[in-house]
């Protein structure tokens, strides 16, 4: 087991970081299969260079929502931001829940990423088709937890159910948590924010490409007119 943070160079936000704890998970074959996911199916074949994978892509994510998160965090630790009100204790955990939801967010994806969907077994109830997310957080919840839990470099005592949980918009969780699930599934989350510069790049069209650290200087904390709440918002002006 590594001892000390790796530094991985991307092509897109140059050195991404991982802790030792993050570097046992990457290195699981649940998430390592990502390597041989496309990102853009079989975009290729028409765009040669668009190659690249759910693996770097997931990466990247991770990355964009810590840069998102340290950039609100001062904001939260305001005295006057009340209900909820945030402890220190609650923007640690709540940092270490978006840095692993956000890297294990689609280890669920099969072959030919969003276009092999179509194919995924239906589920018993409804009709419906399963869908990556299902896949994700049973990935999570089953093949990764004992990467997770009782790890002993996770002192929080962060669970591969509060992830998971995290990933499902679950209401159970606390407010101070699922606050955060905006940088992950949202309008403009790190999500779309990392793949419309990686996609673009390999490509190699332009019209993908857009000021990432202008984006992240935008954000702000407000409260929702109609709830009350505090909610994630991009400052235009």
């Amino acid at each position: 087991m590594a001892d000390t943070d790796k530094i991985v160079r991307d092509p897109i936000h140059g050195f991404i970081k991982l802790s030792p704890w993050e570097q046992e998970i990457v290195d699981h074959h649940v998430f390592q299969r990502l390597r041989r996911v496309k990102q853009l199916a079989l975009t290729e074949m028409v765009y040669p260079a668009a190659c690249h994978n759910r693996f770097e892509h997931s990466l990247g994510v991770m990355h964009v929502a810590t840069l998102m998160f340290d950039h609100l965090r001062p904001l939260l630790e305001s005295p006057g931001v009340t209900e909820p009100a945030f402890t220190k204790d609650d923007l640690d955990r709540a940092r270490v829940v978006v840095r692993l939801s956000a890297l294990l967010h689609d280890v669920g994806h099969c072959p030919f990423s969003h276009a092999g969907e179509d194919v995924m077994p239906l589920k018993s109830a409804g009709g419906k088709r399963y869908k990556h997310e299902d896949y994700s957080t049973g990935l999570i919840q089953f093949a990764l937890a004992e990467f997770i839990d009782g790890h002993k470099l996770n002192p929080l005592k962060i669970t591969a159910e509060e992830i998971c949980n995290f990933l499902k918009n679950d209401n159970h969780i606390p407010a101070q948590i699922l606050f955060w699930r905006p940088l992950i599934t949202g309008q403009m989350d790190a999500d779309r924010a990392d793949y419309l510069l990686r996609d673009s790049h390999h490509a190699g069209v332009a019209y993908g490409q857009y000021d990432l650290n202008r984006l992240i200087a935008t954000l702000r904390v407000v409260r929702d007119p109609e709830t009350g709440g505090l909610m994630i918002v991009f400052r235009l002006s």
